[in-house]
């Protein structure tokens, strides 16, 4: 699918729509708190829309939701959607200055939030310029002047029209979770949605209309925005939602025991912890899972042999990000190969070039660069961070991959993981997958520290599975693990034992902590 196969006015909201024809009575979302059909769905995602224009918000302005992962997170996101306003999906993790520098850079005039966060919002009312508006999920208003969902829209049409957005239009503004310095905000438009839909979702992944989807990754991350809502109503499926924190496995597996999904999104980090239980295979019911999938970091493949051992099911592993809203090279079904990316997705461009952007050969590690029509434009309000990121038509992505004579692409870590030891490139994904592979292992992070005569080497930071002990016996044991999995000058000079790895809200690792200085 190209943009050219879409209307030239287009609204994401026939995502949800289309389905009303011949699906209208289907249950479209499943959660231990709501149910909803699809017609369902599309009347309160109109009494949102009227509710928000009555509140005088206009198509192109941005609309807050910080939200648990709820029904009501839902109509929101598509009543912004449909009034041709642009839906801010906020990271519920995050810190109250965190929230107040994002609603500051988009100028949020209405937020829409769970009563449950409310606590994340108290400290910085008065710096909330922009806000106009709150509209409280869950319960009431907290003060008086919030304003409570369910009062909020309950006398509203569910009848709407829908703007005449056209497919180049923003719709949705998502912060990144980068590693270093204020978060970053990525545009898409109406168009991005149904094409990475059908180029991944449909064309690679094979998802059909009797999948049940469930993600771990909640729905303000695109990674579940797609694959947990936008995917599955894409094909007229359904998707199951959970409120609960994800990092706990049994969250995870209750809720796939309860609801049945046919699909797992996951992280390799809670792939890794279910792992870690002896017996979640006896206790907790997978057998609705047809395919699980992975991203956000490498998936090691001693993960994806471990998962497949106990659950008998195969994990798609893939690199996306959200300058591109989704996932760009993928396995699939049928051709995979542990421990890679996979290929490129069919409609998206690739490169690996040295720095001064050229082509390298195969084998060679380098930049990753890609192209795509649904790749983002810009960063909001960083003009000097787009220019280096948004080179002409290709999106540096900051990622060192490297691809196999048979087209498969291994990534070797972000530009700033990278190592340089003895004037070798070293990847800490490579060195992490061997020490991962020790059976005492649950998680690790390699990055380089200086030695005594100041030159780089790999140390590792290790989180050990119930039951072993620190010791430096076992340092020594894992030294030499990885000196029989990889080339002897990539093993760590250094291992430290820690109780757990610092972490982004996504689950990514974050190296940069642990580094000298």
């Amino acid at each position: 699918m190209k943009a050219a196969d879409l209307p030239l006015y287009y609204n994401a909201v026939n995502i949800l729509e289309h389905n009303l024809t011949t699906r209208a009575g289907k249950v479209a979302l499943y959660s231990a708190e709501r149910e909803l059909t699809f017609q369902q769905a599309a009347n309160e995602v109109n009494r949102v829309g009227n509710a928000l224009k009555r509140l005088d918000v206009r198509m192109g302005e941005t609309v807050a939701i910080l939200s648990l992962d709820c029904a009501e997170w839902v109509a929101a996101y598509f009543g912004v959607l449909k009034i041709g306003a642009i839906a801010v999906g906020m990271n519920t993790l995050s810190k109250p200055q965190e929230h107040a520098y994002i609603l500051r850079d988009c100028r949020a005039r209405v937020l829409i939030i769970h009563r449950a966060l409310l606590p994340a919002i108290e400290p910085i009312r008065a710096e909330m310029d922009f806000v106009k508006h709150i509209i409280v999920i869950g319960g009431g208003p907290a003060s008086g002047g919030d304003l409570d969902y369910a009062g909020w829209i309950k006398n509203e049409s569910t009848e709407l029209s829908v703007a005449p957005t056209h497919r180049d239009d923003f719709c949705c503004l998502n912060y990144s979770s980068g590693t270093t310095g204020e978060p970053k905000g990525i545009l898409h438009a109406h168009k991005d949605l149904p094409i990475t839909a059908q180029l991944w979702a449909v064309n690679v992944f094979g998802l059909r209309e009797s999948d049940r989807t469930f993600a771990t990754a909640k729905l303000f991350f695109t990674f579940g925005t797609g694959g947990n809502l936008v995917f599955p109503w894409y094909v007229g499926a359904s998707c199951v939602l959970m409120a609960a924190p994800p990092r706990i496995a049994a969250n995870v597996l209750e809720t796939v025991t309860r609801f049945k999904p046919t699909i797992l999104y996951n992280s390799p980090t809670s792939y890794a912890a279910i792992l870690a239980m002896d017996d979640f295979q006896e206790k907790y019911d997978l057998s609705s899972l047809r395919m699980c999938v992975s991203a956000g970091e490498s998936l090691p493949a001693s993960i994806w042999h471990g998962w497949k051992e106990r659950t008998g099911l195969d994990t798609i592993d893939g690199i996306g990000c959200t300058e591109l809203w989704h996932i760009f090279i993928s396995n699939k079904p049928g051709d995979i190969r542990p421990g890679s990316s996979g290929k490129p997705v069919p409609g998206y461009e690739v490169r690996i070039v040295d720095e001064d952007f050229n082509d390298l050969p195969r084998g060679q590690v380098g930049n990753l660069l890609v192209k795509s029509e649904t790749t983002a434009l810009f960063y909001l309000h960083k003009s000097e961070r787009s220019r280096k990121t948004f080179v002409g038509e290709w999106l540096f992505t900051g990622d060192k991959y490297t691809v196999d004579e048979e087209g498969y692409y291994w990534h070797a870590g972000r530009s700033d993981d990278m190592l340089k030891v003895g004037g070798i490139w070293v990847s800490p994904v490579e060195v992490e997958s061997a020490i991962i592979s020790h059976p005492a292992v649950l998680e690790c992070a390699v990055v380089g520290h200086t030695d005594s005569a100041g030159l780089i080497k790999p140390k590792a930071f290790v989180v050990l599975k119930d039951g072993h002990a620190p010791s430096d016996a076992l340092a020594r044991e894992l030294i030499d693990h990885c000196k029989e999995k990889i080339a002897e000058y990539k093993r760590p000079r250094w291992v430290e034992f820690v109780p757990e790895l610092p972490k982004t809200a996504t689950g990514k690792i974050q190296r940069f902590k642990m580094r000298d200085g």
